[in-house]
């Protein structure tokens, strides 16, 4: 069954194959998504300072009854924290709103502050401060295991050539239509682990009439071929639903796509429109073009 699978982070912590996204669900709401996700069987969450939504996670974990070493709590860095203090500050406001003892994963959320995402200036310096205490959180068992988000090829190298600790994981945009080939492979020959969050293209993927006649062929849902995809691909999906019956239905997914299909999805598709995601309100500005890659 796929929600018992791991995958194995380069410094031998196990991470599930597949995780709950919560992006914009509400602090309120989160509990109980949480409490039913983790009752279907699902056994990582994803979370972020930027969701508001951290004390809602860590009430769901604990109104489960799941105990606590059997879940997989990820969270984020702030974008804006570049600076050793803040950020020390913000993973021990995470520690406290989470009411956890320690965190599985915790990732810097975005290479640049949300205001200036994917613009020119230079948070070299800042991302390795914010890097320094988040290896200081880490050798201090606080967190398992540390990584990145939205970091391109230039911001990884930036870590891994100047930190003491190789970042685990980098979590990016990554769906069918829209998938950063190039950037995967070289997390991959670093001993990166990729997860693809919005795995679904923030619903786009929905209204594509492509995607849905493909996903027709194999008897499931567009939802269930576009988690699939990325999991054949060797990344870990999170994707995010607040309806039981999806949530159940998401991770449904033992079938496998053919090789010519994988071939099929995995060319870009420029027409994605995301709606409404594309003003997520970490950002201090709209979105990047549809088909762009963008933060979550």
């Amino acid at each position: 069954m796929i929600l018992d699978r791991t995958f194995m982070l380069a410094n031998g912590v196990a991470i599930p194959v597949i995780g709950l996204g919560t992006w914009r669900v509400d602090d309120f709401s989160v509990s109980r998504v949480v409490r039913d996700a983790l009752a279907i069987g699902y056994r990582h969450v994803d979370t972020a300072q930027a969701y508001g939504n951290e004390r809602g996670v860590g009430e769901g974990l604990r109104a489960s009854g799941i105990p606590r070493d059997d879940v997989f709590v990820t969270t984020k860095l702030a974008a804006e924290a570049k600076t050793l203090a803040d950020a020390r500050a913000r993973i021990d406001g995470s520690l406290r709103a989470l009411a956890l003892d320690h965190i599985d994963l915790m990732l810097i959320h975005s290479p640049q502050p949300w205001a200036e995402f994917r613009e020119d200036g230079d948070y070299d310096a800042g991302n390795l401060a914010a890097w320094r205490a988040l290896e200081e959180a880490h050798r201090a068992g606080k967190i398992r295991a540390i990584g990145v988000s939205n970091f391109e090829r230039a911001d990884l190298d930036n870590i891994l050539r100047h930190g003491t600790v190789r970042p685990a994981v980098n979590q990016v945009l990554a769906h069918v239509g829209n998938m950063p080939f190039d950037l995967i492979d070289y997390c991959r020959a670093q001993n990166v682990l990729v997860e693809a969050y919005s795995p679904v293209a923030h619903g786009a993927a929905l209204r594509d009439a492509d995607i849905s006649a493909c996903a027709a062929r194999y008897g499931v849902d567009v939802a269930q071929l576009c988690i699939r995809f990325c999991l054949q691909l060797g990344l870990v999906p999170l994707p995010k639903s607040t309806d039981p019956d999806h949530l159940r239905q998401n991770v449904d997914i033992d079938f496998e796509i053919a090789p010519e299909d994988m071939a099929r999805l995995g060319h870009p598709i420029a027409a994605f429109d995301y709606g409404e995601a594309r003003a997520f309100p970490v950002f201090g500005k709209p979105r990047p073009a549809a088909g762009a890659q963008t933060a979550g």
